[in-house]
């Protein structure tokens, strides 16, 4: 809670800002007519200083600023000798287009005969009768006058004389002089100080930089420095491609009026470039006096129309395409930053402060993004994300709830991993509501309701695929500390440390693990320190991983760890202090000596350390269990003589459609006997095995599914600890498995209709449907063969060989 004392600091730490603003804006406005030319000098003097710099290697420094400021003057004044005449020309072309422009304003008038018409004839009558001297009454009747009246008359007083006065034209003619002098001697000024300044910022550019660092830097020169170039080179290649745009610009547009035939073209295209220095009004003024011009020329309506579309595509061509192709972040301001900039500038400094705008914003930028006392201005200003990640999420997740937070999740996974969004975004969040909530900054309804909006993005990214690209990139992160053979999964628990902030966390790696093939669990919350143990001790997984989100603490772990490893002395242990920095390898130290095997601070290690934990476990292959009912299955597959019997075309026709169906290289139909896996029909095995025939029963995938007499899908064998040390497998490169019983008449599994692929690939819902059917149906065609009582003595063999209950 905020003591008064803290309050009234941040007030007066407000009104002080408050004042210290004024003042500065204050200075500005006093002091524009001596700030603007600086401004402008400074800003010449980036777009030159480059030239000077190349020049003086080989005429000098004095010799190449007074080179390249002759060349700017002898540039600028042909420059105005070119707008004179073309003006002076205009100007004597003008009266020639007086016809044209009657002639479109004639057709711009409203049709004579309609109700406006007659309206605007009515009200202008009615103004000429009103205004309209008293005259002789209708009917030639005579007015009589009274003696009176004509006393009255009489004995009015006449109007004084006009008083007439002669004016000199000599007179005259010196004071158009005079207020045309006087006008023009204020920007001849500036522009004589501009150069000025250009000039000894061009020679003395060393010293005053040297000058600003000791000013501003205050002893921090490397910072100061730092900021200074980032400043010269966004505001230097700012400048560099505008001209580049604006001369581009220009030259089509002089172009372009050429052919349409607006006279003076190249006026107005070096019109239009030096109007676009203007920011968002320039190019518009640029384009109206064109415009203008083509009405007035243009004996029909096509000129002014191709006029402005040229105008028009010009624009979106460079608003879409050349300026941000160009420019990109060179000015590192946000958009809306430089709108308000430029009004901001112009209310200040009138027309000269809407062109210096966006440098001297970009200047304003570079300075808080260097300057802790003034990272106000970058937050602001810059284009950078005011909220990171995280703090958008929490923010949407307090202000807008779970559709909004979704929706930035969404976003967040077009560009990042799952492990990403978990570890940089989900975490933090959850850690940032419990912090809240323990300052009583949070309400225990809120912290309630961002806790349940966490679990529910989890538990939706979790029933739904990831694009595949976003796999990849989870098990490149799983993978990039590991052996370079595949990591089998094993069995892992995820245990909270204390409370439900690190059950959450705990789900999420929990979802992650089961993605690279682990089989992995998530222990609730509500459970005590002995309950847990206890259920690990129950379920005996392979490893452990303790959960611990801020403000738990290693405490709470340690006191976990300790009971664990007393109790199951083999177990991996893992620690995970999600997103933990500050006094890590204290904490680390502590928990190893209570029985920890590792100390992570992400899911991304988390995963990597159990993959490392999980490549011991395939160092044994697990053969194919033997059922329990085997004698029956054997005397049912051996009644059926299907090994017996040589290739099968309806066999063969099957696997040829479900290679073509399913876009697999191998499917097999395989039989199961004693000790080995025949292949009875078979598309794309290899031609070793397809002449030996079968394999050895305890390599065999298909042995499980006739042990289980059910459907076996394994997306990677590879990450199956089943499997991943299979030699059979591991020779052949083999990954993806999918395997449905076939069934005698009795329902025993004797073989399996199978799929195998070289990668790792996911079945579909529809598709392990189809391949049940296929299955079924080829079942089906077995049970057909057999005749009706050699199938039920074959059945009632089977049923008494089956142990009894």
């Amino acid at each position: 809670m905020r003591t008064p004392k803290n309050t009234a600091a941040g007030a007066l730490v407000g009104i002080w800002a408050i004042l210290l603003v004024s003042f500065v804006v204050a200075v500005l406005s006093v002091g524009k007519e001596i700030l603007i030319p600086i401004a402008l000098a400074a800003l010449i003097t980036f777009l030159l200083a480059p030239v000077v710099g190349w020049l003086e290697r080989w005429i000098g420094r004095i010799a190449a600023v007074l080179l390249v400021v002759l060349m700017l003057f002898s540039v600028a004044a042909g420059a105005g000798w070119m707008l004179t005449r073309q003006v002076i020309d205009l100007a004597a072309k003008l009266p020639d287009y007086q016809a044209n422009i009657s002639a479109k304003m004639h057709t711009l008038r409203m049709p004579s005969g309609g109700t406006y018409s007659r309206f605007t004839k009515s009200i202008e009558q009615l103004q000429k009768e009103l205004s309209a001297p008293s005259s002789t009454p209708a009917g030639g009747a005579s007015v009589r006058t009274s003696p009176n009246d004509l006393a009255r008359t009489a004995n009015k007083v006449a109007p004084p004389p006009v008083a007439v006065q002669v004016i000199d034209s000599e007179s005259r003619i010196a004071r158009v002089a005079e207020t045309t002098l006087s006008g023009l001697l204020s920007p001849l000024g500036t522009a004589g100080l501009v150069l000025l300044l250009v000039i000894f910022m061009l020679l003395k550019r060393e010293d005053l930089r040297g000058r600003l660092i000791r000013l501003i830097g205050q002893g921090r020169i490397s910072v100061t420095t730092r900021a200074m170039d980032d400043a010269g080179q966004r505001v230097g290649r700012y400048l560099t491609m505008q001209l580049l745009v604006n001369v581009v610009y220009g030259t089509c547009v002089a172009v372009g009026l050429y052919f349409i035939g607006v006279p003076n073209a190249a006026l107005w295209g070096v019109l239009s470039a030096m109007l676009r220095f203007i920011p968002y009004i320039g190019p518009w003024i640029g384009a109206a006096l064109p415009l203008v011009l083509s009405l007035a020329v243009s004996t029909s309506w096509l000129g002014p129309l191709l006029t402005l579309g040229m105008f028009l595509t010009l624009e979106l061509i460079n608003a879409n395409a050349v300026e941000p192709w160009l420019y990109g972040s060179s000015t590192g301001v946000s958009s809306i930053a430089l709108i308000i900039a430029a009004v901001f500038w112009t209310w200040l400094w009138g027309p000269l402060g809407l062109i210096l705008s966006t440098p001297l914003t970009v200047c304003l930028a570079v300075m808080g993004r260097h300057v802790p006392k003034l990272e106000f201005l970058s937050v602001l200003l810059s284009e950078e994300r005011a909220l990171t990640a995280d703090e958008e999420c929490y923010h949407r997740l307090l202000a807008g709830g779970l559709d909004e937070a979704s929706d930035l999740a969404e976003n967040y996974l077009r560009e990042n991993s799952l492990t990403a969004l978990y570890d940089a975004v989900l975490i933090p969040v959850v850690t940032a509501a419990e912090t809240d909530a323990q300052r009583d900054a949070l309400h225990p309804e809120e912290r309630t309701a961002v806790l349940q909006n966490v679990q529910d993005v989890i538990e939706d990214f979790g029933t739904r695929p990831l694009p595949e690209s976003k796999v990849e990139a989870d098990i490149a992160v799983a993978e990039q500390s590991t052996a370079p053979t595949f990591a089998p999964s094993c069995r892992v628990l995820c245990l909270p440390a204390r409370a439900l902030r690190d059950e959450i966390a705990g789900a999420m790696l929990t979802q992650l693990l089961r993605q690279q093939g682990f089989e992995a669990e998530n222990a609730p919350a509500e459970l005590a320190s002995s309950g847990l143990v206890d259920l690990t001790e129950k379920t005996a997984p392979e490893a452990v991983c303790i959960s611990v989100v801020a403000p738990s603490t290693s405490i709470q772990a340690r006191h976990l760890t300790a009971k664990l490893r007393g109790r199951l002395p083999d177990v991996k242990i893992v620690v995970g202090f999600w997103g933990a920095t500050e006094k890590l390898a204290d904490a680390a130290q502590r928990l190893r000596a209570s029985g920890a095997d590792e100390v992570v601070t992400s899911l991304a290690d988390a995963v990597v350390q159990l993959a490392k934990f999980a490549i011991p476990l395939g160092d044994e292959m697990e053969n194919a269990p033997i059922g329990e009912n085997e004698d029956a299955r054997l005397a049912e597959l051996q009644s059926l003589n299907l090994l017996e019997a040589g290739p099968d075309k309806a066999f063969d026709h099957v696997t040829a459609k479900l290679a073509k169906i399913f876009q697999v290289p191998i499917a097999l139909i395989t039989f199961i006997d004693r000790d080995r896996q025949w292949f009875k029909s078979q598309v794309g095995l290899p031609e070793d095995l397809a002449r030996e025939g079968s394999t050895p029963r305890s390599v065999s995938v298909c042995g499980h599914v006739v042990a289980k007499n059910e459907v076996l899908v394994v997306e990677d064998l590879a990450r199956d600890r089943r499997f991943a040390n299979n030699p059979l497998l591991k020779s052949r490169g083999l990954r993806f498995y999918a395997g449905v019983p076939l069934r005698g008449p009795s329902g025993q599994a004797i073989g399996s209709l199978c799929l195998l692929d070289i990668k790792p690939r996911k079945l579909s819902e529809h598709d392990r449907r189809l391949l049940e059917v296929f299955a079924d149906d080829l079942s089906e065609e077995i049970k057909s063969r057999v005749p009706e009582k050699e199938s039920a003595a074959t059945v009632g063999a089977a049923s008494a060989l089956e142990p009894t209950m």
